[in-house]
């Protein structure tokens, strides 16, 4: 279970392939408040390993043997089990990135990018907010951008505003209501209004549209 009073932030990798686990562990590890716990090599290891309650973070591949990285992180949040969820894989298709943030991930990052990333990614995670590799968000907002329809079907209010750039830069619901001296469950019914009017389904796609629509800037979608 998530404890952020811990001194370090316990990990879980998965990924199929050996190689790959020990380089992720060795630049983890390399931070002091970092500690990779276990490592699983498909999604039904590390979802027995999640039973046991130990972990804060699991950085977690798409493509694994029994069970997916998608299959894995819609398990998570059925059994309503209290862990950050970080994808990290070489697959940067739209589909993939969209199907694992609606089945309820944190963040989502490339393997390419720098070892400082995700490291921070992890520490981002572990603290609540978004992460979405650079470059996928650019990418997104470039896909929005092209399809036809860019119409809102009522205009966000002022309020909305502040809760979609808000969330733009990785504030969880909780964070938002302070920030904003709200409930969470009042950001809640605002986000699903805006989720209505921008015609999307995750928070990242509600981004992303409000960027292509020019309702927030670019530099407030940078939310990793």
């Amino acid at each position: 279970m998530m404890d952020q009073s811990s001194s370090r932030i316990r990990v879980l990798l998965a990924d199929d392939h050996v190689v790959v686990r020990a380089g992720i562990r060795k630049f983890l590890e390399q931070s002091s408040d970092i500690q990779v716990i276990a490592e699983a090599s498909n999604g039904q290891e590390a979802c027995e390993l999640l039973k046991q309650d130990m972990t804060d973070v699991i950085v977690l591949d798409i493509q694994m043997p029994l069970m997916s990285g998608i299959e894995v992180t819609r398990w998570i949040r059925a059994k309503h089990i209290a862990v950050g969820i970080l994808i990290l894989t070489a697959y940067d298709d739209e589909p993939y990135v969209q199907a694992v943030l609606q089945a309820g991930a944190n963040g989502y990052v490339l393997k390419t990018a720098e070892p400082q990333e995700i490291i921070d990614g992890v520490r981002d995670v572990f603290h609540g907010k978004s992460v979405l590799d650079a470059t996928l968000t650019q990418k997104l907002i470039a896909k929005l951008s092209e399809q036809p329809e860019t119409r809102v079907i009522d205009p966000l209010t002022d309020r909305e505003l502040q809760i979609v750039a808000l969330t733009a830069k990785g504030y969880t619901n909780k964070a938002i209501g302070a920030q904003l001296s709200i409930s969470d469950r009042t950001v809640q019914n605002h986000l699903a209004n805006v989720f209505q009017k921008l015609n999307a389904e995750s928070r990242t796609e509600a981004v992303m549209r409000a960027v292509s629509l020019g309702l927030i800037s670019v530099h407030s979608a940078e939310i990793n």
